[in-house]
């Protein structure tokens, strides 16, 4: 990509992903997060709730920044992500992170790109909303 060819109203290069059911085991032992939602069918029953485990937060966004980061070419160039949480995910979901540029402006850094930001489950209103400005290459 090249920083001129980069425009207002460009949706950016969608990332896609089944969510996985034991990566979210892993990530509540990474996290140390008791919460039974995230990994133990009972607790779901007992609640009234899907019996598919609810995906964690910082997973989603997880989402969102490696689609941003491969349309920028590094984590390190993501500057500022803001989100908010609208639904669940569930595991088996297949959710889709899309964005579009919708600002543009230079600064000492360079060119940044303000973009809008979404976490689409398939079949499902999004999951997660959000801004981000990335420094473009």
């Amino acid at each position: 990509m090249s920083v001129a060819e980069v425009a207002v109203g460009q949706q950016l290069p969608p990332l896609e992903v089944r969510v996985d059911p034991e990566k979210m085991k892993l990530m509540a032992a990474l996290l140390s997060d008791p919460t039974p939602i995230h990994f133990d069918v009972r607790a779901l029953r007992e609640l009234g709730m899907d019996e598919r485990p609810v995906n964690q937060g910082p997973l989603n966004m997880g989402y969102l920044e490696t689609m941003l980061a491969r349309w920028v070419g590094g984590r390190d160039r993501l500057l500022d992500l803001r989100v908010r949480f609208r639904g669940n995910v569930l595991a088996g979901d297949l959710v889709r992170a899309t964005g579009s540029v919708t600002a543009l402006r230079e600064d000492e850094r360079g060119r940044i790109a303000t973009c809008d930001v979404v976490l689409e489950v398939d079949g499902a209103d999004p999951a997660m909303t959000g801004e981000a400005e990335v420094l473009l290459p």
